[in-house]
């Protein structure tokens, strides 16, 4: 068979394509989606879930994310809920889990409820006490078999970061082995308020990360001791437009949450003001 210099075997072309770097930007006039993480407004929501969901889309949230207690419902009352977020055109992102969703006598409930409200990432949230690196590495294996089992579903695991994650041990943060050790099938959902607590770098996390920040937490982070979390988005120390700018650019990201740990004024209040402070700080 005759080749000229210009020509590339189909092999080698593979090669060459798999070594390509990934695009994961958000294309040009997409708009990403804001929901709320329902904690936020968790007295209100064990008072009256129907009506304090009610009250978030009319706010204008475009979607939630449901809470461990989720977990406790009845499949009765997961399809009201589905019904209630339907006839409000509202979408569950996804859910906020202990690792109990992710054991294997119980991950086929969550895999039913969350099927049932919508919902296509089941986020873990707590890994309960891990001693060591390698006890992190279970973890990541833990997750890894879940999103094995969920990929034929059209569902994700993914697991969400708090300060312990962030503190080393050994010379490595636990939130670096489950990054390292997991697949990219399993979400790194960002919760960027304890990254500024600890100075931990969100815009170069999520840099280093191409493609598997599928979901952000919004929440903000002041060095006031008076203050720490409990403030409104904006008014806290986060690069706001870095993080979005990278998100949007490398990260991968599918939608953001607001999520609040309180504020000066009441929950309801605070999460309808940090709605108006992201499309300020988001453009």
């Amino acid at each position: 068979m005759s080749t000229s210099r210009h020509s590339i075997s189909r092999r080698s072309f593979l090669a060459l394509a798999g070594a390509a770097p990934l695009v994961h930007a958000v294309p040009p006039g997409k708009r990403i989606p804001l929901g709320l993480e329902l904690y936020s407004v968790r007295n209100e929501l064990k008072q009256d879930l129907m009506g304090t969901v009610r009250a978030v889309a009319k706010m204008g949230y475009e979607g939630v994310e449901f809470y461990s207690p989720y977990f406790d419902w009845t499949a009765a009352y997961a399809k009201e809920v589905r019904k209630l977020l339907d006839d409000l055109g509202i979408r569950c992102f996804s859910t906020h889990n202990s690792a109990r969703s992710f054991a294997p006598e119980n991950l086929s409930r969550a895999i039913e409820l969350n099927q049932t409200i919508g919902s296509k990432i089941i986020v873990m949230a707590s890994a309960n006490k891990v001693e060591n690196l390698d006890g992190w590495k279970a973890v990541a294996d833990r997750l890894n078999q879940a999103a094995e089992k969920l990929k034929p579903l059209g569902l994700r695991a993914g697991f969400h970061n708090h300060e312990t994650e962030l503190k080393a041990i050994d010379g490595r943060r636990p939130l670096e082995v489950l990054a390292a050790n997991t697949t990219k099938d399993v979400v790194l959902q960002l919760d960027v308020g304890p990254c500024v607590e600890m100075g931990f770098d969100p815009v170069a996390w999520i840099n280093k990360n191409p493609g598997r920040i599928g979901s952000m937490h919004v929440k903000d982070w002041s060095p006031d001791p008076a203050k720490g979390f409990k403030v409104l988005l904006g008014e806290g120390a986060a690069p706001w437009k870095q993080i979005f700018q990278a998100a949007e650019k490398t990260g991968g990201i599918e939608y953001y949450l607001i999520e609040q740990e309180g504020s000066a004024y009441p929950p309801l209040e605070t999460v309808e003001r940090c709605l108006a402070a992201f499309k300020k700080l988001h453009g």
